[in-house]
């Protein structure tokens, strides 16, 4: 059965530490066009699909219930009960249980029709659909969702198959999640410096902050050790992650794109160790809060309550938040770190990385497929979910999407994490967003390199007791090293490490990646 066969990797996920960063956005906006109205079809659609009888559909997303999200499902429901005979109920998994909670709704054998699925999600899509968690929707396509299927081109299709068949709809929104820093670029002037492009750039900048300011430049919480490990990784040679541990801990890396199937854990490598002596040397010089492990609020919060001179993110997160970093701060005018810019590191990002898919359990698969299509090829449906409605969480001036006069975010606001579904055609600018999106990720196409594991699904079966005892020792020891609070001197503690990654079983998990990898093509 679906559930058992998936359980060999809930039980790994279940033990990671850490934060998604798929997304780091807490509420999309959302916005609508009005709903239309009329009588739903009775017989068939041109695919064939009986819609005589109505189909109420589970849409699972993550994050929270926006404010005014029932009104803005209300009209999406109107124009589904007229097209398709079919309504959307919209359930949610919060930012904070994400790496709980989505892997048991596909162990649990829940009921459910679509979700949201990428190969870095706590459950891979590559490994949910070799579980058979997911509905085969490759003849669907051609039946079903013709126009979904030709809006997408054959090359993003490619990249979603898992031997030769296809199990998701990937994205068609151009975006780059290169991890770095956002820093206030006020601060910067005033220290007489231009850019932080490097890590000495970014000591000398956390030096000033020191120096000059009453608060850290980094005051953030535990989940911050991620992105310390993230910086090692992307400022080192032609290292990148590789499979195996959870993205979201101190996971397996490659030496280069090209050397992809020669893994190793940094821990055993001079780099790592000598990182180690730096967060500490850091943490002593005070970069982040001393009680930084048990801190609760994040150093994004603290950034634009003023108690921060930077916050640890990813790109896409940094332009996206850029309006309200500036309506909190409107001296700061922050700027990116990209930690893998300077060694021409950054991963071009593919359709399937941000999916959406049919359950197995689903009772109305070719309907969810058809709204599916309906999202993602009618602007209509895509600025309800998108966006929310026009005149209350949006209204559009000279091409540009802006609050309306009087926005109230805790009476009005609204939006749901459905990025799954974006398509660049009918994506508008938001006044609140970074402009320099379009410019940065233009230089960005020049020189991104593909991420040579797309299309790998790791199959964790043999490995699961090992993985769980490597992501403990993560969550505690790995965390200490990458914010310098290990009660042994940074040398010390990283031989601890080392005995400890050794003793929960890592040469057999490499060993299994490696194996895994042997017969592996890159489907780019």
């Amino acid at each position: 059965m679906k559930g058992k066969k998936i359980m060999s990797s809930l039980i790994a996920v279940l033990m990671l530490s850490g934060v998604l960063t798929a997304c780091s956005s807490k509420n999309n906006e959302t916005s609508t066009s009005p709903a239309t109205t009329g009588t739903p079809e009775t017989t068939t659609n041109t695919g064939g699909v009986d819609t005589s009888k109505e189909a109420n559909l589970v849409y699972y997303l993550w994050g929270s219930e926006g404010v005014r999200n029932k009104e803005i499902l209300a009209e999406i429901n109107k124009k589904l009960k007229a097209d398709l005979n079919a309504t959307l109920e919209v359930k949610y998994i919060d930012w904070p249980d994400i790496a709980t909670k989505y892997p048991l709704l596909f162990a649990s054998g829940e009921k459910f029709d679509m979700s949201h699925a990428s190969p870095g999600a706590p459950v891979s899509y590559f490994t949910l659909a070799s579980e058979d968690a997911l509905v085969d929707i490759t003849e669907m396509l051609d039946t079903v969702a013709p126009k979904l299927k030709a809006e997408i081109p054959a090359s993003v299709w490619e990249n979603t198959k898992y031997k030769g068949k296809i199990y998701g709809v990937p994205s068609l929104y151009s975006e780059y999640t290169p991890a770095g820093y956002a820093y206030r670029s006020d601060l910067l002037k005033k220290y007489g410096m231009e850019k932080i492009t490097s890590i000495d750039d970014l000591v000398k900048y956390m030096d000033n902050v020191v120096a000059n300011e009453s608060f850290p430049p980094m005051n953030g919480k535990a989940e911050d050790a991620a992105n310390m490990f993230r910086m090692l990784v992307d400022t080192t040679d032609m290292w990148l992650n590789a499979p195996g541990i959870s993205l979201n801990e101190l996971n397996l890396v490659t030496k280069s794109p090209e050397d992809y199937k020669t893994v190793f854990h940094p821990a055993y490598t001079q780099e790592f160790e000598d990182w180690a002596v730096k967060m500490r040397e850091w943490a002593d010089k005070g970069y982040w809060s001393k009680d930084v492990l048990s801190a609760t609020l994040g150093s994004k919060d603290n950034f634009r309550a003023a108690n921060s001179a930077g916050y640890l993110t990813h790109a896409q997160d940094w332009i996206g938040q850029y309006g309200a970093d500036l309506l909190a701060q409107p001296d700061s005018d922050p700027y990116f770190f990209t930690f893998a810019e300077a060694n021409k590191k950054i991963k071009r990002k593919m359709g399937v990385d941000n999916s959406t898919v049919i359950s197995t359990n689903s009772s109305n698969p070719e309907r969810a497929l058809m709204v599916i299509e309906k999202f993602m090829t009618d602007e209509s449906y895509y600025n309800l979910i998108q966006y929310g409605m026009e005149g209350v969480q949006y209204v559009m001036e000279d091409g540009v999407k802006k609050n309306p006069p009087g926005f109230d975010e805790k009476k009005d606001g609204g939006g749901f994490a459905a990025w799954s579904l974006r398509n660049d055609k009918f994506v508008v600018p938001s006044d609140t967003e970074n402009p320099v999106r379009n410019t940065l990720f233009a230089e960005w196409d020049k020189v991104a390199i593909d991420d040579p594991y797309n299309g790998f699904s790791f199959d964790p079966a043999n490995v699961t007791t090992e993985i769980a005892a490597i992501s403990n020792v993560n969550s505690q020891l790995g965390i200490q090293l990458m914010l310098g609070k290990t009660s042994k001197a940074p040398k010390e503690a990283v031989a601890d490490y080392r005995n400890q990654l050794k003793k929960a079983g890592i040469d057999k998990v490499i060993a299994e990646v490696q194996k895994q990898l042997a017969e592996f093509v890159p489907v780019n």
